[in-house]
């Protein structure tokens, strides 16, 4: 199977995708409704678009393509006041999160299509575990070289990106003491990961040829790779951040990567090098497991540095760029968590310390997505 040809996109648009969870609104445990909840959508105008996913109390939602951080909140805010009207004629709410706090996966149900039941066939059980909710961040590139140079530029900031979206703390009632746990039901799949240190088209048709012909590969979507090409949209796909439990923050997340990738296309602030990637398992376990107090081991000096403070150093060179996107209302909202309470997970752990009752938690969560 051939790659075919990278499509032309205007260098540094946005796409956004988010997974939601869709909760009953008496226990608060998953709803397998997304049949009936996109069969109501059909009637609604939005200006991106929603999706099932693999398993029956998921939907995915998408924008269109957006210039920058404005166009993004708005789209989401027009897509999300639509499904959740829909989703209160279910009388079921809809919830941010990387993971459902409580629910189990032995009782969720595999979507009605072919290729869902191909993947439930492939990955057995973990097909049903793989009910867990991120959100996937698309950038446009010129180029395919250019999308490969600012794929790698942009995997050195993955653990930064993770800890500043986790939100998935519990698992079947439990805290897993990670801030993302959602990432570990991902690794679990063979082709996770990162993505080969190539820096031209021609020598990723190579590999991709390599691997079509080995028959593990028939096309990009089996790479579950943390950042990959999409060659049919012309973008890279960001992949490793949790569904935050606002539209806001997913849009937060969406601008930083916006003012990431113009920072290191026109400043080229690092020479690109597979040693990059010698710290780059451990880093994504750091933020994984500590979130923002997790640790960074800079991937050029060696230096350890907490996650926290090397991103407020990161947002401090992204101002100027803010400025020139029309993004500064995303830096100023990651500041604001930074500073205060921290991510989304903290937030989660806050409300069941308070409460001691997850499903009064999910509640809050679902209250907080509904924009309430």
């Amino acid at each position: 199977m051939s790659l075919g040809v990278f499509a032309q996109s205007q260098p540094l648009t946005l796409g956004v995708e988010l997974e939601l969870q869709i909760v009953n609104s008496d226990d608060y445990d998953l709803a397998p409704v997304s049949a009936d909840l996109l069969r109501l959508m059909e009637k609604r105008s939005i200006p991106g678009d929603v999706k099932p996913e693999i398993t029956s109390s998921m939907i995915e939602l998408s924008t269109g393509v957006c210039a920058g951080f404005g166009q993004v909140v708005s789209e989401l805010g027009q897509i999300r006041d639509a499904l959740v009207d829909c989703a209160e004629t279910l009388d079921v709410m809809l919830c941010g999160g990387g993971t459902h706090p409580f629910q189990h996966w032995t009782r969720r149900r595999i979507f009605e299509t072919p290729r869902f039941h191909e993947l439930s066939s492939l990955y057995g059980y973990l097909s049903k575990q793989f009910t867990v909710f991120g959100q996937h961040v698309h950038i446009g590139c010129p180029s395919a070289d250019e999308a490969l140079v600012l794929l790698h530029g942009m995997s050195r900031f993955i653990p930064h990106l993770i800890a500043l979206a986790a939100s998935s703390p519990f698992v079947q009632g439990e805290d897993t003491g990670f801030d993302s746990a959602r990432l570990n039901s991902v690794f679990a799949f063979p082709l996770s990961g990162r993505a080969p240190f190539v820096q031209t088209w021609s020598d990723f048709e190579v590999f991709f040829n390599k691997m079509t012909r080995t028959g593990v590969v028939s096309g990009m979507k089996d790479f579950y790779w943390d950042i990959r090409p999409k060659p049919e949209f012309g973008t890279i796909e960001v992949r490793v951040l949790d569904t935050p439990l606002t539209i806001e923050k997913a849009a937060a997340l969406a601008g930083f990567i916006q003012c990431l990738g113009q920072w290191l296309t026109r400043e080229k602030p690092f020479k690109l090098s597979e040693d990059d990637y010698l710290p780059y398992t451990f880093n994504r376990f750091q933020a994984c497991r500590f979130g923002l107090d997790g640790t960074f081991v800079d991937p050029e000096t060696g230096e350890h540095r907490v996650l926290r403070d090397d991103l407020i150093r990161v947002l401090s060179r992204l101002d100027s760029h803010a400025g020139d996107l029309h993004a500064e209302g995303a830096l100023q909202y990651l500041r604001r968590e930074i500073n205060g309470l921290g991510n989304d997970a903290a937030w989660l752990r806050q409300v069941e310390d308070e409460q001691h009752l997850l499903p009064e938690m999910v509640r809050r969560a679902a209250m907080r997505w509904h924009g309430r």
